[in-house]
């Protein structure tokens, strides 16, 4: 899996994504809320989330900025990648600096028939989650879905589809320009 990931530039596919959430008790991950839409990241640190249904929004970073943009309710919100959004391990595997078995303690759950494998990552320093799992294909390396649990024991998945890689996306994807009407909200975290 690192030579796969050492060896993608980007990545562009389709995404589902449910979430269970702790205060609604025993609920199962099936009932939990379902979103969808096309995601693409590019080294070092960009990427962009278009959700599609059941509302549109986005959620873009060039690598130092994170915008997450709500058309509906017509506000943006700005924030340094590095202040909190994202932290640890996970932060410097998208900005395409990390290494897997340095940054996590990696477990093998399943190999299953179909020749996936499941992976269970605890990061080796604090961060925002408690855990990662992935279920990566055994033949490429190429990660297929991931959960992430966080420190509350919520749990979201999301499943990748239409995968591509190395398409060499353009850098104005990952910029984003505030509409016209649309209210920004600064989330700087002082230094110090």
């Amino acid at each position: 899996m690192q030579r796969h990931y050492d060896g993608v530039r980007d990545l562009a596919a389709r995404f589902e994504q449910q979430t269970r959430s702790v205060t609604l008790g025993d609920a199962s991950l099936a009932g939990g809320e379902r979103v969808s839409g096309r995601v693409v990241f590019a080294k070092p640190g960009r990427m962009r989330w278009s959700y599609e249904a059941p509302e549109p929004s986005l959620l873009v970073s060039d690598g130092a900025v994170l915008w997450l943009y709500d058309p509906t309710a017509r506000e943006a919100q700005r924030l340094p990648v590095k202040q909190g959004y994202l932290t640890g391990a996970a932060l410097e595997f998208l900005l395409g600096e990390g290494k897997l078995l340095e940054e996590f303690a990696v477990s093998a759950e399943s190999c299953e028939a179909q020749g996936e494998v499941a992976l269970d990552l605890r990061p080796r320093r604090p961060a925002s989650y408690e855990r990662l799992g992935l279920r990566v294909s055994a033949d490429s390396g190429e990660i297929l879905a991931t959960h992430v649990v966080d420190l509350f024991g919520n749990v979201t998945r999301i499943a990748f589809s239409e995968i591509r890689t190395n398409q060499d996306p353009p850098l104005e994807l990952f910029t984003f320009e505030v509409p016209e009407g649309v209210e920004v909200i600064d989330l700087i975290v002082p230094d110090g």
